[in-house]
């Protein structure tokens, strides 16, 4: 991850939204708490429902669930700073970037596991979620030897990134993203 990486992500959604196409980067507008604590109630609900699938014996539908749990984490923490985002990729570009900033107090970890890898031979919950949605399997051993270590590393990036969201501290996306 590099500052060229994330100002890239920048730089594209300006460029594409002037075109009048739809961006796929980040997007500077206003912060909104409103909408931070909204992705923090998703969060919840998509690791409410792992129980529920995992009852019914649904596996294939729990790794989705734990991404988009991290992911809409992940979404508040960008609604918080007011970066609309198209991207996968540039969220957690974004977030790496502010966590080495220690502008967040965010697990890297959390970060790692929604991040697009370009290399095949490297793998995150997205290509976890993707496997599992489109491969012919219903039930599955490693979903079921991963729930509860998955189902804490999820409470804890909700924890996290209530944090930040609950936080009476300002968050401003660095200056030099912005020019």
């Amino acid at each position: 991850m590099t500052f060229e990486e994330v100002k890239a992500c920048f730089v594209i959604a300006i460029k594409e939204e002037g075109k009048g196409i739809k961006h796929k980067g980040l997007l500077i507008e206003k912060p909104s708490q409103q909408v931070a604590e909204e992705y923090i109630l998703k969060a919840k609900e998509e690791l409410e429902v792992c129980d529920l699938f995992r009852e019914r014996g649904t596996d294939y539908k729990i790794p989705e669930q734990w991404y988009y749990t991290l992911y809409y984490c992940a979404l508040a923490i960008l609604a918080k700073f007011g970066v609309e985002n198209r991207s996968q990729r540039c969220t957690a570009l974004f977030l790496q970037y502010l966590k080495d900033k220690n502008l967040i107090d965010y697990n890297v970890e959390f970060i790692d596991k929604i991040i697009v890898h370009k290399q095949k031979d490297k793998k995150s919950e997205v290509d976890k979620r993707e496997e599992a949605r489109y491969s012919s399997w219903i039930k599955n051993e490693e979903v079921q030897k991963r729930y509860e270590v998955m189902i804490v590393v999820c409470k804890e990036a909700i924890s996290q990134a209530e944090e930040i969201v609950y936080s009476e501290k300002e968050y401003k996306i660095p200056d030099e993203l912005l020019h």
